[in-house]
């Protein structure tokens, strides 16, 4: 029997290397594709690796993810987040490819008082969160057969990310300040690789929310990863308005979970469980 053929675009970012490890593992056959090879706004390079791969299913998680950046290069964020999204869409239609389409927690505006769910109107406060729920749009006008995955507070091995950021600067013995007015769910990558993978098996297609369980602060983020390390560190809670930055932040995007529910797939490990873990390994 064939080995299913999957394509990853950002396959050397935090998910896309989980996906690469996990699916290979899996005995999928993994064609892992970083920006230098894959210029995902590029339609025309798109079709020719398309072509060339032929993958029964594509993972899309190449993005613009400079949140504050995208604010003053809102046409980059948009080429990338949306019209790129439009080519892998477009392009894993023609060849009947399943595509997962990773976004976000930011199509949200954030001034729910409960949890959003996948069928909660999107609203996004940001370039960035505009640029991602476009290329929601496109997914869902022009492929048949998707999942699109929102997460948040992603962290994993690769790249940069809050938990090493936090931890650099415990070991400069700096006096850290971290908001405790922005509420939201840590995702470790590794989790959310499981997910997704769990996710490809099946046909049960649409919007996908994704996160590990539990939610917090940005602040209680950073306590439990310095508590976990036993690092003695002198750190203040702040509110946002003390930091301002061009983009704004949705106060509370809890995700939850209910489409994960109702379609029967696995619950999320608490994010406190997975923390643990990663800081362990």
């Amino acid at each position: 029997m064939n080995k299913q053929r999957v394509l990853i675009t950002g396959a050397k970012g935090q998910l896309g290397s989980e996906l690469t490890k996990l699916l290979k593992s899996q005995n999928y056959a993994v064609y892992g594709f970083g920006r230098e090879e894959l210029d995902v706004t590029d339609i025309d390079n798109v079709k020719k690796t398309f072509n060339q791969v032929m993958p029964d299913i594509v993972i899309h998680t190449a993005a613009f993810t400079k949140v504050d950046e995208a604010e003053s290069f809102m046409d980059k964020a948009f080429l990338v987040n949306s019209f790129g999204t439009r080519n892998i869409a477009v392009i894993s239609q023609s060849i009947c490819a399943k595509l997962v389409y990773i976004s976000t927690d930011y199509v949200f505006d954030g001034t729910s008082k409960v949890p959003y769910n996948e069928f909660d109107l999107t609203n996004p406060m940001n370039i960035y969160g505009k640029s991602k729920v476009e290329g929601e749009h496109f997914v869902q006008n022009l492929h048949s057969k998707y999942f699109i995955v929102r997460t948040s507070w992603v962290y994993g091995d690769e790249g940069n990310n809050f938990v090493k950021t936090m931890i650099q600067l415990a070991k400069e013995g700096k006096e850290i300040k971290v908001v405790k007015d922005q509420i939201g769910c840590p995702t470790y990558a590794v989790d959310l690789a499981e997910c997704i993978s769990s996710l490809i098996r099946t046909e049960k297609f649409g919007i996908y929310h994704v996160s590990n369980s539990g939610h917090c602060s940005w602040y209680e983020f950073a306590s439990a990863i310095f508590n976990e390390l036993n690092y003695e560190i002198k750190l203040s809670p702040c509110v946002t308005s003390d930091f301002p930055r061009p983009a704004h932040r949705p106060g509370l995007s809890i995700l939850d979970h209910t489409a994960l529910r109702i379609n029967g797939f696995k619950s999320m490990r608490h994010w406190q469980e997975a923390l643990r873990e990663f800081l362990g390994s």
